[in-house]
């Protein structure tokens, strides 16, 4: 499982398949291939969700917006 986290506060907002991470990978856009964080707000939910994001996807993601508009987000794989 990958674990994402509110990179502002380093707190743990969840955790993800690697279906999952491999699917926003594809979508979003990366700054380097080492970077593991993404700007989500909720028209990039919106997006993912039309693009074929899983319910369970983008549930996780509008729960771990809450009241925000937007975050970033940072992913860990754990190893």
């Amino acid at each position: 499982m990958i674990t994402l986290y509110d990179k502002e506060t380093g707190k743990a907002l969840g955790e993800i398949t690697e279906a999952q991470l491999q699917f926003l990978i594809d979508q979003l856009e990366e700054e380097s291939l080492a970077d593991t964080d993404y700007y989500v707000n909720r028209a990039t939910v919106f997006f993912l969700k039309e693009r074929g994001a899983d319910d369970d996807l983008v549930n996780k993601l509008y729960k771990m917006l809450g009241d925000r508009d937007e975050m970033e987000v940072r992913w860990d794989s754990g190893g």
